[in-house]
């Protein structure tokens, strides 16, 4: 059942069999190989062949054919070298000779080029979904939690008290790049290569634009030997997978801290979490914690693609069949990690009181201050040194900025007045930082109804609506 071999006196040694099989990775193709198969027969019809009663018969034997391998009836065997292989033999099973005459003006290095593109633009799609409810899980939150303090960091050292909806927020704005950049790719990967045959293209009087347009694709291939030869679009897909990978280890990473003993500002719901084997008392987070690990395979997957493609001579080359492992992990990678995430953030239970008793902890209207003294007109670098001075000094004294007395802030600094007090509220600093961006509530607000309109859309085109 080989696809090759004519010119060969003897079969291939077992040794170089097993190296060159790869239909137990990609049999999931199967679908897009037989929609492709569909499309292909009816160019050859139309080229006159494969005459009209031929033509019904293929069709028709795909279909059982298709029906076949869902259920299960038909499986690859040992003797099948990949899934085109596969699925030649089931047509010749159903058909005879009629059946090898869909080989004809196609080469696997084109089916094989196109049937990657049609399963991760369909699977594309997929991730969106899954990515938009992850998105509507934060933004879910953030609405609840427009007006809820909490310790903004940097350094991981508290810095500036900010909105924790604003926080929330944080992490979607880099989802909803994540699907621009898939939304973008799709444009790219809408190109046909079927028709392109083994590198030259075919003499056979075929429509490869007529082909490209049943299978949804934007257009043919230009140059039949970049349609064979060129991975970029897996790997920019393996790209766009990385970083959402990495967005998800970051908001992993927060997730952990959150759940700490030494944070507590989230309690995780127990579907969403694990136990000690060994300390009753543990809740662990294992969602957030795969979240971030599992960046690694995604970061590792682009890796080994590009690692693969680099230096490659025209046209296809064997080591092409290295890109679909990769691939396919990374789509199974995502779309094991996305519900487990979106389940944790959407049942998580954020305890306000800590958020907002630690959000000015460390001093962290100390900014807030230096900018009254500057709306004094005091420099900001004299503003800057001073209440540094009196950050130190509350230190040494084991005081707050509030616990202050009109007579200690004079000691530390002339330009320090019972107005301070003005500004040293959460809620008023908060309320302070409305410019466009900003930390504060009305702001979030505006950020949730911008972001509601960009999270349809893409809900929207995930779905083809």
């Amino acid at each position: 059942m080989r696809l090759w071999g004519g010119r060969f006196e003897g079969g291939p040694a077992d040794a170089l069999t097993r190296l060159s099989v790869s239909v137990h990775f990609d049999w999931r193709l199967v679908p897009y190989d037989l929609l492709a198969s569909r499309a292909h027969a009816r160019v050859l019809n139309r080229a006159g062949l494969l005459a009209d009663d031929e033509l019904a018969r293929m069709l028709a034997a795909i279909d059982d054919l298709e029906e076949a391998c869902k259920s299960g009836a038909f499986r690859p065997t040992v003797a099948d070298e990949d899934v085109h292989t596969a699925l030649e033999r089931g047509l010749l099973e159903r058909l005879g000779s009629l059946g090898g005459k869909l080989r004809a003006g196609r080469s696997r290095n084109d089916q094989i080029a196109t049937d990657l593109r049609l399963y991760l633009r369909d699977h594309v799609r997929t991730i969106v979904s899954r990515l938009v409810e992850l998105e509507t899980a934060l933004m879910s939150q953030a609405e609840q939690h427009a007006e809820t303090a909490a310790p903004g960091m940097t350094h991981l050292q508290h810095a500036q008290p900010v909105s924790f909806g604003h926080q929330l927020l944080a992490h979607v704005h880099p989802l909803t790049r994540d699907i621009e950049r898939l939304r973008d790719w799709d444009k790219r990967a809408a190109i046909s290569p079927l028709g392109s045959g083994a590198l030259a293209g075919s003499s056979l009087p075929l429509d490869p634009q007529a082909v490209a347009a049943e299978l949804g694709f934007d257009a043919a291939a230009a140059n039949s030997m970049d349609a064979v030869a060129d991975r970029d679009f897996a790997a920019e897909f393996l790209f766009c997978a990385a970083m959402i990978g990495i967005h998800l280890s970051r908001l992993g990473e927060e997730i952990v801290l959150w759940a700490s003993q030494e944070f507590r500002w989230i309690e995780m719901d127990d579907a969403y979490s694990t136990g000690s084997s060994i300390m009753p008392q543990k809740k662990n987070p294992d969602v957030a914690e795969l979240a971030r690990g599992k960046s690694g395979r995604l970061i590792g997957s682009l890796m080994t693609l590009l690692t693969t493609l680099k230096g490659l001579p025209l046209t296809y080359n064997r080591d092409l069949q290295e890109d679909k492992e990769p691939v396919f992990d990374a789509v199974d990678t995502l779309l094991l990690v996305l519900p487990a995430v979106s389940g944790l953030v959407s049942t998580m239970r954020v305890n306000t009181a800590k958020l907002e008793t630690s959000a000015s902890d460390g001093f962290a209207l100390a900014t807030d201050l230096a900018e009254l003294l500057v709306r004094k007109g005091v420099a900001f670098r004299d503003a800057h040194e001073a209440v540094g001075h009196l950050v130190v000094w509350c230190q040494v004294n084991d005081k707050e900025f509030g616990e202050l007395t009109d007579e200690e802030l004079a000691k530390v600094s002339p330009h320090f007045g019972g107005d301070v007090r003005d500004v040293l509220s959460v809620p008023g600093a908060l309320a302070a930082r409305k410019a466009y961006g900003g930390t504060a509530p009305d702001r979030v607000r505006d950020q949730l109804d911008t972001l509601r309109e960009t999270v349809d859309a893409q809900a929207a085109w995930a779905t083809g609506a």
